[in-house]
């Protein structure tokens, strides 16, 4: 069933306050990995509030408690935003889910402008971080709700809310509130949409009926009580940076080969009707060439790739704290040094089973160093792979709904990142969850200059609110 077309025409009559919403969201830096920006997510989830409020939404902030900090102080973790909006019992109720935190940036970072200002160019694409992830999508629904409640359009289905503010550190205490609400809150929804992921390339509206899991790990290895001068102490000691290189360069190969024995073994077998998906997803190597800016892609095969992406477990090295990184030449030996990588779960593959094979192999390779430094391994967070059933109504709806403003039937697709609040919806309350997407994938999202552009924000508004039309008719 389309969606009216009072609502279509009030979507794109509003496009510029839309845009200034936007913007007004994105200036709050609601960093939830940062300490020193908690008060900004917290922030966040109170203007979410006022939004939400005024349209008729009943708005509750869930308090999660508290986050222990490495140096043994607390922080309060931001509030689970719940929003309730119609109960009728005739109506499906669609949960939605979004976040309101965003990943770190910095002008330094590579940003060509401030990344906590709105900047639109030319082109109508809207830089700025979080515009596509997930402050756009999230916008989004609230401009959807405003557009039925100012016109007095009956919304066609039930709508409850949950916007969590540490989907990008772990979404830490979100599990628990789940589990805690299932039989309250969440007792009354019939599905889940989530729009937190990217179309494939520029061109092509895409659904999303899997993600991977993740285990994100932390190396730890320590030498000396402090810092050393490396012309006195240089070739006298074993040197915790010389370990924890050699060590990290055991992890995977430049081709992308994971090292570590039995991982592969852990790994769904592929099926011939999936394989077959990957065959015909609108797809080129051209467009991961453009999204990364170089011809850097580790395959010709359009199916290994794809694959790579999105079914086949990653591991990705990330960083090193400890280490003398500043401008000039510091000829320091660091006393302690903390690499940092992560592994890309796919089903079959748990952190469970995959933390003991982590820890074995990397403490074998490290006793063949001889050296006398120690190591620790801590598993900093982790998640499960998600897959859901593509022939539920649920997607059936959205199929419909995409066909109807993008005039395009849209790939089914498995996404590379993350998203492990996914698959305890389908656990907890054992619903079926779509991952929708708003954006595209040269949006960079994490990454310097992220954007959102203004065609795809509008007309997935549309899609968006399309969805709920869909929703309410399709069994």
């Amino acid at each position: 069933m389309p969606a009216p077309a009072k609502f279509i025409s009030y979507i794109d009559a509003h496009k510029d306050a839309f845009i200034a919403r936007l913007g007004e969201a994105v200036a709050i830096p609601s960093v939830s990995g940062d300490p020193s920006h908690r008060p900004d997510v917290i922030k966040m989830a109170s203007y979410i509030k006022s939004l939400l409020e005024p349209l008729g939404v009943k708005v509750e902030l869930k308090d999660v408690g508290m986050e222990k900090q490495p140096d043994g102080t607390e922080l309060p973790l931001p509030p689970v935003v719940f929003g309730t909006l119609g109960a009728d019992p005739k109506k499906k109720t669609v949960l939605l889910y979004a976040h309101y935190d965003v990943q770190p940036a910095l002008v330094s970072d590579g940003w060509n402008t401030d990344p906590f200002t709105l900047t639109p160019d030319k082109e109508g694409r809207l830089f700025g971080r979080g515009s596509t992830d997930d402050k756009g999508p999230l916008i989004a629904w609230i401009n959807i709700v405003e557009a039925h409640v100012k016109q007095g359009i009956e919304l066609p289905v039930n709508i409850k809310f949950c916007l969590e503010g540490m989907e990008e550190s772990g979404s830490e205490g979100l599990d628990d509130l789940i589990e805690k609400e299932k039989d309250g809150f969440f007792k009354s929804c019939d599905c889940v949409c989530i729009c937190d992921n990217y179309w494939m390339n520029d061109r092509t509206p895409c659904l999303t009926y899997g993600v991977r899991g993740m285990s994100y790990y932390r190396i730890i290895v320590s030498g000396p009580a402090r810092d050393l001068h490396s012309g006195l102490f240089g070739n006298t000691v074993h040197e915790p940076m010389t370990d924890l290189i050699l060590l990290m360069s055991k992890l995977v190969t430049p081709s992308g080969e994971i090292m570590i024995p039995g991982l592969d073994k852990l790994v769904a077998p592929l099926t011939d009707a999936e394989k077959k998906r990957y065959e015909t997803i609108d797809f080129a190597l051209s467009d991961i060439e453009e999204q990364v800016g170089a011809k850097i892609v580790l395959s010709d095969d359009k199916p290994r790739v794809l694959m790579g992406r999105m079914r086949n477990p990653s591991l990705s090295l990330h960083g090193i704290e400890g280490a003398f990184y500043g401008p000039g030449a510091k000829t320091v030996i660091p006393a302690k040094v903390q690499g940092k990588f992560s592994i890309r779960l796919v089903p079959n593959m748990t952190p469970e089973n995959v933390d003991p094979l982590v820890i074995k192999y990397l403490s074998d390779e490290f006793a063949k160093l001889k050296t006398k430094s120690t190591l620790k391994i801590e598993n900093i967070h982790g998640g499960k792979a998600w897959v859901a059933d593509p022939d539920h109504w649920n997607f059936r709806a959205a199929i419909k709904a995409t066909e109807e403003v993008y005039k395009k039937k849209p790939d089914l697709t498995r996404e590379g990142g993350s998203i492990p609040v996914t698959l305890t919806f389908a656990d907890v309350l054992g619903l079926n969850v779509l991952l929708l997407p708003m954006g595209r994938g040269d949006d960079g999202a994490h990454s310097t200059n992220e954007k959102l552009d203004t065609y795809n924000y509008i007309e997935g508004t549309k899609l968006l609110g399309t969805y709920l039309y869909e929703v309410a008719v399709t069994n």
